[in-house]
């Protein structure tokens, strides 16, 4: 078989897996089901001789956890391409067909999200080889789910006709109600519309030229005036901005009459809800009461529940629960009947109007040279723990509105302060006064923790004039 460029789509910001799914960090870095992240679970099902390297998708806010996340995995990507800001997917998978078709006009271009969850890993390889003739001749392939059950929170993909391999596709159906839903599982030539694509590069670029022209022109300038900046390649802003915010349905694959479906009949989930998390995990680990009760989690005759909690300073302990969902995390609890999951991004979107932090921010925020957490915080001051990677560093700058005293508590701390250069080990401290220019690196082979306390009139993140960085960051990124 040809060799298939796959695609991964990782910029999305889901909320309907929040507490655990924020915007700063959503549910496709997070280890939600086994043991490895979606994301990293996403990339290893599109390794093998049949693919190249991976190309990802992804914007500023997340490259460094897509970089890390793909190391931690020993996966090395053929790209990471940072969109300058979020546009849907169709003028996202158009500039990954015009990098590829860069180098080959017929290439073969996967598109997946990072997000779901697809176990057998051979059989859906498999399903992508029975579409790539398709492709190759010039069809855009898309693959449709078997169902298992009548879901209104799925499009579904209506067959022309029915056999083995790829099928011509009639038509799109918007997500149906209750009713319609069930019929169209009852009649079995529906299938739900998982979002992947495989097509030629070439074919993908002439769908654009007949059902969406206006975006060639600019995302091919956003393509030919992209920069390299550190391992990662930023598609130029200035004709980005200005796109169609669209997904790839609506521009183009609702106007082609080129499509074919494969059938995948393997277990499958977007994980588009806590349900969904319940379900798959019952599935690897089936309970006769219906109880899935992860670490941290104790359950006292219930039945069909889940109970999770992503801290180990919280533990849920549920009693007599019947059809609910308990998920906590350090910082936020959520509690609701499990016929409701649907109805947490409303959730959020309350939080967002009270302006509660936790409605998008992790009490842990990750960062290029490791990640830190606020402990504590009041008008003038706050107290975190910083924990920098080995070999990392963060930037050279200094602040107009805050001093800073390091203590460091585990490994040993190369500390710049101005003109002095100092080794900060274990029990020992340094001051920062406000205003000078200070960096700090981890020099040692294993992570280096301190403890933060910051003291004056203003303690926001924004508050970094940068000099230096390794990372080549801004002061607001």
């Amino acid at each position: 078989m040809v060799q298939i460029t796959p695609v991964l789509m990782a910029g999305g910001s889901g909320t309907r897996l929040w507490p655990v799914s924020r915007k700063s960090f959503p549910k496709q870095f997070a280890q939600l089901v086994g043991d490895e992240t979606l994301f990293q679970a996403s990339a290893r099902r599109l390794c093998g001789d049949d693919f190249a390297a991976p190309m990802v998708m992804t914007n500023s806010d997340f490259r460094f956890i897509v970089a890390e996340q793909l190391e931690q995995a020993s996966i090395e990507a053929g790209s990471i391409v940072i969109e300058p800001t979020g546009r849907n997917t169709a003028p996202a998978i158009l500039a990954a067909a015009l990098m590829v078709a860069a180098g080959n006009p017929s290439g073969l271009v996967l598109v997946a999200p990072s997000d779901h969850v697809i176990p057998d890993a051979a059989a859906f390889r498999a399903a992508v080889a029975q579409g790539a003739v398709a492709a190759q001749a010039g069809r855009i392939v898309t693959f449709g789910i078997t169902p298992d059950r009548p879901e209104t929170g799925y499009g579904y993909l209506e067959l022309a006709s029915d056999g083995e391999g790829p099928q011509p596709l009639a038509r799109f159906v918007e997500k149906p109600d209750a009713v319609r839903a069930a019929q169209m599982v009852e009649a079995g030539n529906f299938l739900w519309n998982a979002g992947i694509f495989l097509f030629r590069a070439d074919a993908m670029i002439d769908a654009f030229r007949q059902h969406a022209p206006a975006y060639l022109e600019p995302v091919q300038a956003a393509v030919d005036g992209a920069q390299r900046d550190l391992g990662f390649l930023r598609l130029a802003r200035g004709p980005w901005e200005g796109l169609e915010d669209n997904s790839i349905d609506y521009a183009v694959m609702e106007k082609a009459g080129n499509l074919s479906v494969v059938r995948y009949s393997g277990r499958w989930s977007d994980l588009g809800g806590w349900d969904a998390v319940w379900r798959e995990g019952l599935s690897r680990n089936p309970s006769d009461n219906g109880v899935l009760a992860e670490a941290h989690a104790t359950a006292i005759d219930c039945e069909n529940v889940l109970l999770r909690s992503d801290s180990d300073e919280v533990e849920v302990v549920g009693i007599g629960l019947r059809d609910v969902m308990v998920v906590a995390t350090s910082d936020a609890v959520l509690v609701a009947d499990k016929d409701r999951a649907q109805d947490v991004r409303h959730a959020v979107s309350a939080l967002k109007t009270r302006r509660a932090k936790q409605a998008e921010a992790f009490p842990r925020d990750h960062r290029p040279w490791g990640w830190f957490e606020t402990l504590a915080l009041a008008d003038r001051f706050q107290v975190k723990r910083i924990v920098v990677k080995p070999g990392a560093a963060l930037s050279l700058q200094s602040h107009v509105h805050r001093s800073e005293h390091w203590i460091v508590v585990s490994g040993t701390a190369r500390v710049t302060v101005d003109d002095t250069v100092t080794l900060v080990t274990e029990n020992q401290s340094i001051y920062v006064p406000l205003g000078a220019i200070h960096r700090m690196e981890n020099p040692g082979k294993v992570p280096m923790v301190l403890i933060e306390v910051q003291t004056g009139s203003y303690l926001g993140e924004d508050d970094i004039i940068r000099y230096e960085d390794v990372y080549s960051r801004s002061s607001a990124d």
